[in-house]
């Protein structure tokens, strides 16, 4: 029998503060050599359809943590067009097979998992990375929580600030995007009891913020290189192919140090190539979880850039399905 959740059961079982220690442990454990994952293709879809141009991006992502019960495989579309139709942008789906018998165990929505693991990517960089705020999450600042500047309104901005509040006390949150949809965001943060605003500009966003978040879809940098103050943080989502960017080269020529979930891959994208960067000069965010990161200087600007990992969502999913079945969630269906 095969476990099938619905997008709804899936945010019934995910617990998003718990879900950043989980992304954290497979980080580490990616970064020891302890996961198997293939290289993920991604190759454009729907050329054809309605014309020579195609409608998307297909991309399949299969990993295995090792001692799991269950290896995963991740199917993923990206189709930008997708604003336009009412619908997200990125829509995946999570298949997880027993690792002992190659049984098909469970299929799961994948968007929202998606959309949590990588939000924790912020949480898990603010946590050990960013500088200290002396704080609680869930504490009235009172000054003295982070300021964050967000750079993008979409699904994935409201995901990196909501799991970056589960770590960090955050005493203001700017949110910018070139359309009205910073609003949208900055209101639905709001309404979370996160001190989220609009700003109507990229370097309203940046200036003074001890931590940067870029999760966009762009082409070209998304924010001046000079509007970064020293020491902060900045932590790139959104660039996962060549023609994709969002940093300035000046931002990671100034970096102290560059962690990369996944470095070969991430040294292929449009952020890594405008640079002077290789994979070579990456280290892998799993490094400094495991061991911690001493900063060189407190003026030293940190980066964070990822491409997302298939590890991750073998690890969420993983989870997710557990506490499903122990709330005794989904439709059990034979194949």
């Amino acid at each position: 029998m095969v476990l099938v959740l619905s997008a709804e059961e899936v945010e019934r079982s995910l617990d998003l503060a718990g879900l950043v220690d989980v992304v954290n442990d497979a980080l580490v454990k990616q970064a020891a050599g302890e996961v198997e994952r293939p290289h993920r293709p991604h190759f454009p879809v729907g050329t054809g359809l309605d014309g020579e141009e195609p409608a998307g991006t297909g991309i399949a992502m299969p990993a295995y943590v090792h001692g799991a019960e269950h290896y995963a495989t991740k199917l993923v579309g990206v189709h930008e067009g997708n604003a336009d139709r009412g619908l997200p942008t990125i829509n995946a789906q999570i298949a997880l097979t027993d690792a002992r018998t190659g049984l098909p165990k469970a299929f799961m929505a994948g968007t929202t998992i998606t959309n949590a693991r990588t939000g924790c990517i912020g949480a898990v960089s603010v946590r050990e990375l960013a500088p200290k705020a002396g704080e609680e999450p869930g504490s009235e600042p009172d000054g003295g929580g982070l300021t964050l500047g967000v750079i993008g309104a979409g699904a994935q901005a409201r995901w990196q600030t909501r799991a970056i509040a589960t770590v960090a006390a955050l005493s203001d949150v700017r949110v910018h995007s070139p359309s009205d949809s910073r609003e949208a965001c900055a209101t639905d943060l709001s309404e979370e009891g996160i001190p989220a605003r609009a700003v109507d500009t990229p370097r309203t966003a940046v200036e003074g913020a001890d931590v940067v978040v870029t999760a966009t879809t762009a082409t070209e940098p998304v924010f001046p290189p000079d509007a970064l103050d020293p020491g902060t943080l900045v932590v790139a989502v959104g660039a996962f192919t060549e023609g994709m960017q969002e940093l300035h080269p000046d931002v990671l020529d100034r970096a102290e140090r560059v962690f990369a979930d996944v470095p070969a891959e991430v040294a292929e994208t449009g952020d890594l190539l405008a640079s002077d960067l290789d994979a070579e000069d990456l280290v892998e965010l799993g490094v400094p979880l495991a061991d911690g990161y001493d900063r060189a200087s407190p003026d030293g600007v940190l980066v964070v850039v990822s491409v997302g990992s298939a590890t991750l969502d073998a690890a969420a999913g993983e989870t997710v399905y557990r506490d499903a079945l122990e709330a005794g969630d989904g439709t059990e269906v034979s194949l």
